[in-house]
């Protein structure tokens, strides 16, 4: 039986959660006590966007580069599991990743998560001069990123010669630690591209923020129709669920927390999609996923630098193990 696995994204600035902190320096204590105070409350792994620019828009307020915070981090705690939703494919060359991902589950003793996806954030890759494609191309560049990746993880030479990426003779010491290798997150929900590339791929499925459970089982049912197809076991592909939590005892409350997070969509629709509500509210949510096959949450607490969510969802956590 799969153990469920709960997780909890750290602040880092890219909700702009950190607009009212001028302070750098302050900033990223905050991150650094996050993470740490998550593994003092027993959540199996901490998470971080791979974003340059805030959501929902770009406000010049600090974000801190995800590859840089899992080194940092991984000196900072001794137990939990450190990943990204997700690393964008197309913001460094897979080369690159499967060294800096190396690195870091050798200096994490073996922590590591590599979440990764196919990007979205047109802003951003204008802003840092990377080429927006269109979504097949991204996608296709996916693919051979994970290729490449798992490649150089596990052999001692790659050579690899794709439609984007070409690599000769390419190596990656150290290995990392986790044998086979470690485990791979592919994020996106698209349907018949992206869904391809977990069913070939992936080692966990995340259909993204704000899937609903009648989304959640749609997308279960078309990623283990393109496993049918190329002739994959199912329920190899681990499933999980992201979006935001945010747990309150009243609506008000969590009305106010809506508006001071800068979340765009209307409260009833932001509601409906995530876990929102009080602790038994979510509790009950978070039940209707487990119930169609997810057995990994990875939700971003709504008030953060505000530790109430997490505390509540901690709770929550226990309730279920």
């Amino acid at each position: 039986m799969t153990t469920l696995t709960f997780g909890t994204f750290i602040p880092q600035g890219w909700k702009s959660e950190y607009r009212d902190i001028p302070d750098a320096s302050r900033q990223w204590q905050i991150t650094v006590d996050m993470a740490v105070l998550a593994e003092e409350l027993g959540f199996d792994s901490v998470w971080v966007y791979d974003h340059f620019h805030n959501v929902p828009r770009a406000i010049h307020s600090s974000v801190f580069e995800c590859w840089t915070v899992m080194a940092a981090i991984s000196q900072r705690t001794s137990r939990i599991r450190l990943g990204q939703m997700v690393s964008c494919n197309a913001y460094r060359h897979p080369s690159v990743v499967a060294k800096i991902t190396s690195t870091i589950d050798v200096i994490s003793g073996g922590r590591l998560d590599l979440g990764i996806g196919a990007g979205w954030y047109e802003h951003e890759y204008k802003g840092y001069g990377f080429a927006f494609g269109s979504p097949k191309e991204r996608i296709g560049m996916l693919r051979e990123g994970v290729e490449i990746i798992r490649s150089m993880w596990t052999q001692p030479d790659t050579t690899y010669n794709g439609k984007y990426y070409q690599l000769k003779g390419a190596q990656c010491d150290p290995k990392p630690l986790q044998q086979p290798s470690p485990p791979i997150w592919i994020g996106g929900g698209g349907e018949q591209l992206t869904l391809r590339v977990v069913a070939r791929l992936g080692d966990w499925a995340n259909f993204g923020g704000g899937a609903t459970p009648e989304v959640f089982a749609r997308k279960s049912e078309l990623l283990a129709e393109h496993c049918r197809v190329i002739g994959r076991d199912f329920e190899e592909i681990k499933r999980s669920v992201a979006g935001d939590i945010c747990i309150r005892d009243t609506e008000a409350e969590l009305r106010s927390v809506h508006a001071k997070a800068l979340i765009t969509t209307p409260y009833e629709d932001w509601a409906v999609s995530h876990f929102v509500g009080t602790p038994d509210q979510v509790a009950s949510r978070m039940q209707e996923y487990l119930d169609l096959g997810c057995v990994g949450f990875v939700p971003w607490c709504t008030d953060f630098p505000d530790t109430e969510t997490l505390h509540q969802y901690a709770k929550i956590m226990q309730h279920f193990r």
